[in-house]
């Protein structure tokens, strides 16, 4: 057993803190259901401190929970944006914050299709994430990005 009150190596026991907290459910054979995404959102409610808070009631540190690839979802969603997606496994999704000012947003996407292009990937299209800004606070909708998801096969 480490012996945590001593320095050993590069470990320094002045260094150790409380860390914000985390929740995890699984399924261990990687089976989708909906009780899972329950219990995660439950999870979370739960959680009082999950990293950064704000200093408005609605504004908070913008924590979520993470799951399969919803392929039908975005299967679906893809076709009324006129693309095509592969089949399960053969696509991946990335989640990119561009800026909300056009040019720059425009500009980053240039650099992303040509970093994509160099690394031999295809781009099969981008999806603006919709967002419901009903009860998000000043604080967070002044730096709120624009969220968009790429399809990469």
């Amino acid at each position: 057993m480490l012996e945590t009150s001593t320095n050993q190596g590069l470990y320094d026991p002045s260094f150790e803190h409380d860390a914000c907290g985390i929740g995890f459910v699984a399924n261990i054979k990687g089976n989708k259901s909906h009780q899972h995404i329950s219990d995660a959102l439950t999870v979370l409610e739960n959680m009082e401190h999950r990293g950064a808070c704000g200093c408005e009631n609605n504004t908070g540190d913008g924590a979520g929970i993470m799951l399969q690839m919803p392929h039908e979802f975005f299967f679906d969603e893809c076709i009324n944006l006129g693309i095509h997606l592969p089949s399960y496994g053969k696509y991946g999704v990335g989640f990119l914050f561009f800026s909300k000012e056009i040019r720059v947003r425009e500009e980053c996407r240039d650099i992303f299709n040509r970093a994509s292009e160099k690394l031999g990937l295809e781009i099969l299209g981008y999806r603006k994430v919709p967002v419901n800004r009903t009860d998000v606070g000043p604080t967070a909708l002044s730096v709120e990005p624009c969220m968009e998801q790429v399809f990469i096969a």
